[in-house]
Order: C-alpha cells, then structure tokens, then sequence
C-alpha cells in the first residue's frame, strides 16, 4: 500500500516507533529510523529492516533536542531517499516531579524532544508534502494530551501541545492533501513501563502479571495493556486512503481510560 512512500519515525529503535516502523515498512515504505543506539547497532538495524521488508532504509542518531539536531536528521532523510512522505513524531522521555521541584533543566529537556522536536520536523517537511498533494503527520501525544496525571507537569504540557499543534497543522493543510492526527495511547506494553509493573508487583508482593493488572486497572477499565504493533497498524491505516479525511483528530487507544 505504501509502496514508493518514505517514512520517517522518531524514536524508533525500540517500542512504539519500532512497530510503527516494522508495520510500515511491512506495508512497502522506506524507513528512516532515528534513536539513541551505537550507530553501529543502528546501521545493522537499518540492514535487517531492508533484507527483511525489501525496503531501503537509514538510520540517525540525530539530537533531536535541539533545531540544529532536527536540520540534520531531515537533511539526511531528505539526501537518502528525495522527499519524505509520512512523518512520525514519536520521540519522547519522562520525569516526574512536583511542580516546585521540578528541575528546570529537565524541564527544557522534555519539552524539546516531546514537541519542539515535532514543530521543526514538521516545519521542514511540510513544504514538501504540500508541493507534491500528499502527505502523512502522526504525532504520538498519549493519554497525557487529553488529561492530567500528578507529577507529570512537563510531560502532559508537551503532550497537550502536541495535540494543540497537530490541530493547527490539519488546519493549515486541509486543502493540500495532507493530514495531521495523534496518537493518544494509555498503557503501552513496551520495556520502558515493565518497571512499573515490577514496582507494583514488589511493593503489594504479589506477581509481575498482577502487578501490570493492578497498575493498569488504577488508570483505564480495560485490564490489559495496548500492544505497540496495533499503534504500527493504527498509524498504516491513517497513512490509507481510508483515512483521507481524519485529520485534526485525537485518537485515544487507552482502554477507556479517557472515557471516565
């Protein structure tokens, strides 16, 4: 389906940007993978994904916190493989804090990669969905785009930016052929939330498997977490012509967590 379409993800060297890259490139598309590996690693990443989909692929370890990291990283793209076409800003990290002790320099750091970063991918590459009538933007806000959780403050502010920039974004595109969407998911069953679990399971003495349903029930009514493949093939769907005329939309996929 995607077949001659390049598509560039954030983050995607593990977790969600990873099987959103996987189902991309299942689906035909060139992958631009991006994250903080040994480039080494990355480039042997970048292989496996060509030998395994039949697709071209790069890999960058790019810093993305800054402008001048997100020049580079759609440089590159942009000199491997022409244009890209669909755009996954994925990218993210976390810290929790009270308000008052929040340290700034995490501050400033969560809200560069988690949505400045997606402003300046967006900026440099929407020139060129525009001139060509096509093109794809899929911001991964989370739950946290649409309601608060304690001790989250930079996180949910970026993630409530995220979305309020993805609006704009479909707005200013609607007539242009390209959409703009994000992703809200709730409990994602990835490396990165299994300490949480554990740190449940340890703190009620009870097993890992019940301490993921109690972590996860304490938030959203489905006891099970999202596995990150169905977000990959979430994010195909948005890249069909199905999904023509879904832009602006914030989609939760959090098991009714946003329902209550």
């Amino acid at each position: 389906m995607l077949k001659g379409k390049t598509a560039l993800v954030t983050g995607s060297s593990s977790g969600i940007g990873y099987a959103m890259a996987e189902r991309l490139a299942d689906a035909g598309a060139n992958i631009v993978l991006h994250g903080l590996m040994d480039p080494a690693e990355g480039v042997a990443l970048a292989k496996k994904f060509e030998s395994r989909f039949g697709v071209e692929c790069l890999f960058s370890d790019a810093d993305i916190s800054t402008a001048e990291g997100n020049e580079a990283l759609i440089n590159a793209s942009l000199e491997k493989f022409g244009q890209v076409d669909i755009l996954i800003n994925n990218a993210g990290i976390q810290f929790t804090a009270s308000v008052e002790d929040f340290p700034v320099a995490k501050w400033d750091a969560i809200i560069a990669i988690n949505l400045s970063s997606a402003f300046h991918t967006t900026r440099l590459l929407v020139p060129g969905m525009q001139e060509r009538g096509w093109g794809r933007i899929i911001n991964i806000a989370s739950v946290h785009g649409l309601v608060a959780s304690l001790q989250k403050a930079a996180y949910v502010a970026a993630k409530h930016g995220i979305v309020g920039l993805t609006k704009v974004v479909a707005l200013e595109n609607a007539e242009k052929g390209v959409t703009a969407n994000a992703i809200c998911p709730g409990w994602v069953d990835t490396e990165l939330v299994a300490a949480q679990f554990q740190a449940t399971a340890d703190r009620d003495g009870v097993t890992f498997e019940e301490g993921k349903r109690r972590t996860i029930i304490a938030k959203q009514p489905v006891p099970k977490a999202t596995q990150p493949s169905a977000l990959g093939d979430l994010a195909v769907f948005l890249c069909s012509d199905a999904a023509a005329t879904i832009t602006g939309a914030s989609l939760p996929v959090d098991g009714g967590w946003t329902a209550q």
